[in-house]
């Protein structure tokens, strides 16, 4: 993992708690932005694909667009 940044796991080995190093992320704000990125990514890597057909139909019903 990257310096300044620690991950917190529960009983069951899960990750839960992500803290960052303020003095790293003031250092290199675009690895911390990154790292980010992939967490949430790899957090919601098993939820149901919606196609954009289907998003757009439920914009359009709530009057988004």
């Amino acid at each position: 993992m990257m310096k300044g940044v620690t991950i917190l796991k529960n009983e069951k080995n899960n990750r839960k708690i992500v803290q960052f190093d303020v003095k790293e992320i003031a250092k290199a704000p675009a690895k911390f932005e990154e790292l980010l990125d992939v967490l949430v990514a790899e957090e919601r890597s098993n939820e149901k694909d919606v196609s954009w057909k289907d998003v757009k139909t439920q914009l359009k019903k709530a009057g988004k667009i």
